[in-house]
């Protein structure tokens, strides 16, 4: 498939995803071309790609689950507003295939876990979902573009599905600690730093001096959060390059759940993935054999995907698998919620956030999602709205 990128902008992409998109001049001397060169290259590609943050929530003391829902029919818009009542959603789209209704992503404080699951069996009660599952989870791992699979004879994707069943077999068998069951969720942050989180979350480039002068406190100040906690505490899991390589009206996002036999095969499927251009992240079921993967991919080397997972499952090296196709007329996402976030705790308000899904029911709603194409797709991030 022909692309609208070329070698140097997708080498210019991998580094940046490799390095980090917060100092320009690092990446071009790594990649061995001028500082010009690399900044010209990204006003073009400024309309077709975007920099974010992706947080390490373990670090911050919250949860991760994801939710799948099948509507109750007709209530597909309000199901969508329903699932953002309580404020700690990260990500909340609508999706059809198994699932008519919505996916959604959730940081959650881990003592309000039962008060929050007791939420999810009100949207049962209430007759909002027809069925719901939820999967405590690792935090996600980031995999940002690569230039792994592109000819640059032909300027073309190629898609080498067998070579990457075959190459499964010789992959390790460890994870990254982003995809290890984490113990514990410790508070590693204080308000600086779950402030410039946020901003990151929504412009990795942004300046410290910037977030000093939103936050109201001297560059000094920021600067010494930043690399004493936001980078020596691992806070953050990793910048994130958002682009769309492959054409926008020709691909779909697909949101898949793996089970396999064993750990051993889970974590060389996962590690096969960390540099495959439909991949845009990885998630782990917390204390199962499971993964989460989120991906892009042009419609028609999606049927050759799932005769690749069908060869794996005759092997017996796959167990399952499940997937969903995200809608993106209707996406919603979030910073972390850092307004309820005092004195080293999360504020969870179940109380209120009962109250705001009995209004809607009660009152009807016009869903707010943002209609989008995928080129806008990763710039959805807004932050977070409710005041404390």
């Amino acid at each position: 498939m022909k692309t609208h990128l070329d070698m140097l902008d997708l080498t210019i992409l991998e580094g940046l995803g490799a390095q980090s998109p917060r100092n320009l001049s690092t990446v071009a001397a790594k990649l061995g071309i001028k500082d010009a060169t690399l900044r010209a290259r990204l006003r073009r590609l400024k309309p077709l790609v975007y920099l974010n943050a992706n947080v390490y929530h373990t670090f911050i003391g919250l949860r991760k689950v994801c939710i799948f829902t099948k509507a109750t029919l007709g209530k597909e818009k309000l199901l969508f507003e329903s699932l953002k009542a309580p404020d700690f959603w990260l990500y909340v789209s609508r999706c059809y295939g198994e699932f008519e209704g919505c996916f959604a992503l959730y940081a959650i404080p881990p003592e309000k876990q039962t008060e929050f699951e007791a939420f999810l069996e009100t949207l049962k009660n209430k007759h909002v979902v027809e069925t719901l599952e939820f999967f405590w989870s690792t935090c996600f791992h980031t995999v940002n573009p690569t230039t792994n699979w592109f000819d640059k004879e032909s300027n073309e994707w190629i898609f080498p599905w067998d070579k990457w069943v075959e190459e499964m077999e010789i992959q390790q068998t460890e994870l990254p600690y982003t995809l290890k069951d984490p113990q514990m969720f410790p508070q590693k942050a204080d308000y600086t730093d779950i402030f410039i989180l946020k901003e990151l979350e929504m412009d990795a480039t942004i300046t410290l001096r910037s977030i000093a002068s939103k936050l109201g406190v001297t560059l000094q100040t920021v600067k010494y959060h930043f690399d004493n906690h936001i980078t020596k505490r691992q806070l953050l899991e990793s910048f994130q390059v958002i682009s769309f390589p492959f054409a926008e009206q020709e691909s779909d996002f697909f949101f898949f759940v793996f089970t396999f036999p064993n750990q051993e095969n889970m974590a060389k499927f996962a590690n096969s993935l960390f540099n495959k251009p439909f991949v845009r992240s990885i998630g782990k079921v917390y204390g199962g054999n499971g993964l989460f993967v989120q991906v892009y991919l042009p419609r028609k080397e999606f049927r050759l995907l799932i005769d690749s997972l069908s060869t794996l499952i005759n092997r017996g090296f796959l167990k399952n698998y499940r997937y969903l196709i995200q809608d993106l007329r209707f996406i919603s996402r979030q910073t972390v919620p850092y307004k309820l976030f005092d004195n080293g705790n999360w504020e969870y308000n179940q109380k209120q956030y009962l109250e705001e899904l009995d209004s809607l029911l009660e009152h009807g709603l016009t869903s707010d999602g943002v209609e989008v194409s995928a080129l806008e797709y990763g710039n959805q991030t807004r932050e977070m709205k409710r005041e404390p």
